[in-house]
């Protein structure tokens, strides 16, 4: 795959239409065994792209994550951590109904990454998602997200520290950067007290 697959348009482009989200159906989460234990509460969770494809390895991609995460804090998501890797992702979220927010991320995240994969003819990533599509998923051409997002209820303060610095710790223990705040694509920033790309709530 050539970068030039990957290059924006001179100008800005707006990929996140707020009218968009009105017309994105909310499908129940996949078939895992893990379930939301209260909605309500937060949860650690993970969205991991189907077989593990690198898809999140240009900015316009990964915009697609953070921008949408912005609507749903907008509208009521509590973040307070979250980490994007090439293929996947790992957030601690909390709101009136996470599990339908959860479902919004994923539906209009894969719908918008997908579109852009087309206007960009990146033919390689859009035939494996293709080809790896789960065989019941007849209403559609493509499968972007894994099913599920194994969401693990956040209980005390001890808890959502150790998953807060396992999400932060992600990028440091695969060699990517030396420190979590290093990390661009990540709440690490945050926490110690610089600017990060998206607020967080750091008090919990």
């Amino acid at each position: 795959m050539e970068n030039s697959e990957w290059r924006m348009e001179n100008g800005e482009i707006d990929l996140f239409p707020r009218s968009a989200w009105e017309y994105i159906p909310y499908p129940p989460m996949g078939r895992s065994r893990y379930k939301f234990i209260d909605p309500t509460q937060p949860h650690f969770m993970t969205c991991t792209v189907l077989h593990w494809i690198p898809v999140f390895t240009r900015q316009e991609t990964v915009s697609t994550l953070l921008d949408s995460l912005q609507f749903l804090i907008d509208d009521g998501l509590t973040l307070y951590a979250y980490v994007i890797l090439e293929n996947h992702m790992h957030l601690v979220a909390q709101s009136p109904q996470l599990d339908r927010d959860i479902a919004r991320f994923k539906s209009y995240t894969a719908s918008s990454i997908i579109q852009y994969l087309e206007k960009k003819r990146v033919k390689i990533i859009l035939d494996q998602l293709a080809f790896y599509k789960k065989a019941h998923k007849r209403d559609r051409t493509y499968q972007f997200w894994q099913e599920g997002v194994h969401p693990q209820w956040v209980q005390g303060r001890g808890v959502m520290q150790q998953k807060v610095d396992y999400i932060h710790q992600n990028p440091v223990e695969r060699g990517y950067v030396d420190k979590p705040e290093h990390w661009r694509y990540s709440s690490a920033r945050n926490y110690a007290g610089r600017v990060g790309l998206i607020e967080v709530c750091t008090e919990w």
